[in-house]
């Protein structure tokens, strides 16, 4: 058992008093005590972020580069005691959570880099004797609010670029999996980072609508679900804040006739059910084009079927258990849903147990058909391992049904045309599209987001929008007349003669 508490000004810090227990999903037993934090403690938080920004801001952009490059060092030195606390508490696969850390890597590695990427513009004689410059100046304070399913990788969206351009940055990560974020704090310390500029607080959603209502935070990045989403862009919008809120998904996968059937389902079963599905790019739904539907049931059984399910801890795992019972119990709520309105189950995923672990939160791959595209099971986020294969009779149909849903954050398509390809791409309503790559994730100099339900604001994560985002442009003109000179003056309005 051990204690997770928040990280303010340099050091733990334990908070209100209040605390709740940290579950390995594995087991269902608590490995941990979680420290949380309420109003008062985002507002501690904040004064000491707003004192240590000043003086983080005239850091030089090498200096801080230089912390930035030490922290990496530190990051890969630590990988094995950061992804163990991952798999501790969240329950993926060690693979899977070194693989996460590795990609929020690229991030940090990107945010080495600013001080290209805070170049500011300039143009000489703009008008007689007169030059125009802009600069790019960091907000102040600014916060992120991160979900269970990354506890490293999400999070490494948002601070490394946020801090490169010279903010303070409050972290509220998901109280079911915290412990990665204290080591990172820990580590930011390690590689010199001012105390006050990297913090942690932990809680629920007093301290989401404190970070959200805080006149001292100037911006409020989230990713979750659409609702929570929502609820963060409306608050923190009407508190006057910058927002970027990335919601959820239900990711279709396009299988057409000419696609290699046993690659496509490879490459879907990993999307699907990797990390047991509890990805915002997880492919929930595979859409069969014409003669292409019952290979692939027989292709994606196959996979299904060969598919270890049991604790991240063991080498032999494919898929671990899902974050809580409740996450169980709704894979095995849409399960029967589907099959009392008629949808074939595939390959059934309920009532498995894994020997030695029969209080862990498991439920196997489950593989359903024959659905009614108004059906809730195909409808919504599913958030676990559960994959829906939908029908359709041509290429203009696939579109038409990934195009309808709501949610807009990643696709795929799987083809050997290049046309097929091409028209997907231009034409689909989704912000990430894969062509034979099931999930497509921006490295992380591009940038990360979805469009429609997926995305709340303007800038996605990560990549160039991330410098945007945490910075506002200033743009400058100026004149150095001779002192001698003399410069007549005009009541109207200036131009660039």
């Amino acid at each position: 058992m051990y204690d997770v508490t928040h990280w303010i000004a340099g050091r733990p810090e334990e908070g209100t008093g209040a605390t709740q227990p940290i579950l390995n999903p594995a087991t269902g037993d608590q490995v941990g005590t979680l420290h949380l934090g309420d109003a008062a403690t985002v507002d501690r938080a904040v004064e000491i972020g707003r004192a240590a920004q000043r003086d983080w801001a005239q850091v030089s952009l090498s200096k801080r580069t230089q912390i930035l490059y030490r922290m990496r060092q530190l990051m890969l030195e630590n990988v094995e005691e950061i992804a163990r606390a991952i798999t501790r508490e969240h329950g993926k696969t060690i693979g899977d959570a070194k693989g996460e850390i590795a990609r929020g890597l690229e991030t940090l590695e990107f945010a080495t880099s600013i001080t290209q990427d805070l170049k500011g513009g300039f143009s000489e004689n703009v008008s007689t004797g007169v030059d125009a410059h802009t600069m790019r100046q960091p907000l102040g304070v600014v916060a992120g609010i991160t979900p269970f399913n990354f506890p490293a990788m999400v999070p490494f969206w948002m601070h490394p670029v946020a801090t490169a351009t010279g903010n303070a940055f409050i972290l509220k990560p998901s109280e079911r999996d915290p412990s990665a974020s204290n080591i990172v704090a820990r580590l930011y310390q390690e590689a010199g980072l001012p105390d006050g500029v990297f913090q942690v607080v932990h809680g629920g959603k007093e301290t989401v609508d404190a970070l959200c209502e805080h006149p001292g935070i100037s911006a409020v990045s989230f990713v979750g679900s659409t609702p929570i989403a929502q609820h963060v862009h409306r608050v923190a919008s009407a508190a006057g804040k910058r927002v970027q809120a990335l919601g959820g998904a239900n990711n279709h996968a396009v299988v057409m006739p000419d696609a290699n059937i046993e690659f496509a389902a490879g490459q879907i079963a990993s999307g699907a059910f990797g990390s047991a599905g509890e990805r915002c790019m997880a492919v929930p739904v595979a859409v069969t084009v014409g003669d292409a539907h019952e290979p692939f049931l027989a292709a994606i059984r196959a996979e299904a079927e060969k598919i270890v399910v049991g604790p991240g801890e063991d080498p032999s795992t494919d898929m671990p258990p899902v974050i809580t019972k409740d996450a169980r119990d709704r894979v095995i709520r849409m399960t029967d849903e589907a099959e009392q309105a008629g949808g074939t189950i595939v390959v059934d995923g309920r009532g498995l147990v894994v020997e030695g672990h029969e209080n862990g939160n498991f439920v196997g791959p489950t593989v359903i058909t024959d659905l009614d595209r108004g059906h809730s099971t195909y409808t919504d986020e599913v958030f676990g391992p559960l994959l829906v294969v939908m029908h359709v009779n041509n290429f203009d149909e696939a579109l038409e049904l990934v195009n309808s849903s709501p949610f807009g954050n990643g696709t795929a398509i799987f083809t050997a045309s290049g046309h097929y390809a091409r028209r997907y791409q231009e034409e689909v309503q989704v912000g990430m599209i894969g062509i034979n790559v099931p999930i497509p994730t921006p490295v992380g100099y591009y940038s990360f987001g979805g469009w429609k339900d997926s995305l709340f604001g303007e800038h996605h994560a990560h990549g160039p929008e991330a410098v945007s985002f945490y910075t506002r442009q200033k743009a400058i003109t100026t004149r150095w007349p001779h002192q001698d000179e003399h410069l007549e003056s005009s009541m109207s309005f200036p131009t660039h003669d």
